[in-house]
């Protein structure tokens, strides 16, 4: 899903008088403010990519064609542990998409996991830069590596906020645009779900997030690596081990609706395992003409 986040009145507030001023002029502290509010504001423009998106979990490994909508976006199986579908399974889509394209409630549903998968990863990158302190790591090919650890001043008041100040690691900024390239965090910790009686995540556990410009103002995410362990209540194990890797990404007309993509899933796309240059030049798939 694309990583588009709100941001509250008040940071918006606090860095609306901010200059573009050159990186070497400002604080490491205020540099990460500064991509934070960046990567926050990314949502106003209303910008929407097609892509195709390989996954990796205990399960299985699956190839899905993706298309952002308005209201969150929509997927076509592609392949399945390698293999194109049966025909059968492609019947099975079909239907799914039939399905969802004639469901009000499963178009609700869908639009409000969307909201909240939002609005959630907003809150945690809202964090950055007061539940850290960052440390100036050197410069390679424009991007400023900061490694960061917990702020001992940053009190947690969410199990979302207490499992991400439980990580160090590295972030990865663009200092021309500022804009997040990498983050890789690790738990040096175990962290106590609920006191405990939730459950607990083992240390060890670590995660990355991977962002490639797509066009002169967007980037995308091209790779998550999560890989947690632990145990929930009632002493049931927790292993959650994902990997995704995203790209072909090509800009479709902004604020299509559900129909409009669904649409667009049926036409032909061929898969491409890199982004070229020229993508970032590409013209916006079209929609299908009406029928």
């Amino acid at each position: 899903m694309r990583l588009r986040w709100r941001i509250s009145w008040f940071l918006a507030l606090s860095l609306s008088t901010c200059s573009a001023q050159p990186v070497a002029d400002i604080s490491v502290s205020q540099l990460v403010r500064e991509t934070v509010y960046n990567e926050l504001q990314e949502h106003e423009r209303q910008d929407s990519w097609r892509y195709w998106i390989e996954s990796n979990t205990q399960k299985n490994q699956r190839t899905e064609e993706q298309v952002e909508t308005a209201d969150g976006p929509v997927t076509r199986l592609l392949e399945s542990d390698g293999s194109a579908l049966t025909p059968a399974a492609e019947k099975r889509e079909q239907a799914r998409l039939n399905h969802l394209l004639h469901s009000p409630l499963e178009q609700a549903l869908l639009r409000q996991k969307y909201i909240d998968s939002e609005a959630r990863i907003g809150r945690i990158l809202g964090l950055l830069p007061d539940a850290f302190l960052f440390e100036d790591a050197g410069e390679v090919s424009g991007c400023l590596r900061l490694r960061f650890r917990p702020s001992p001043n940053y009190v947690p008041h969410s199990i979302e906020a207490r499992i991400l100040h439980a990580m160090s690691g590295e972030l990865c900024i663009d200092t021309r645009f500022k804009r997040l390239v990498r983050l890789d965090g690790h738990l040096d910790d175990d962290v106590e779900l609920g006191f405990g009686i939730l459950g607990r995540l083992y240390k060890g556990g670590w995660c990355r997030l991977e962002r490639i410009q797509v066009s002169p103002a967007d980037w995308e995410t091209e790779q998550i690596e999560v890989h947690l362990s632990g145990r929930a209540m009632l002493l049931k194990g927790i292993d959650y081990e994902t990997s995704e890797v995203r790209g072909g990404f090509i800009p479709v007309p902004p604020r299509i609706s559900f129909a409009e993509g669904i649409l667009l899933l049926g036409q032909t796309q061929p898969r491409v395992q890199h982004v070229a240059t020229s993508t970032l030049e590409s013209e916006p798939a079209s929609l299908p003409a009406a029928r």
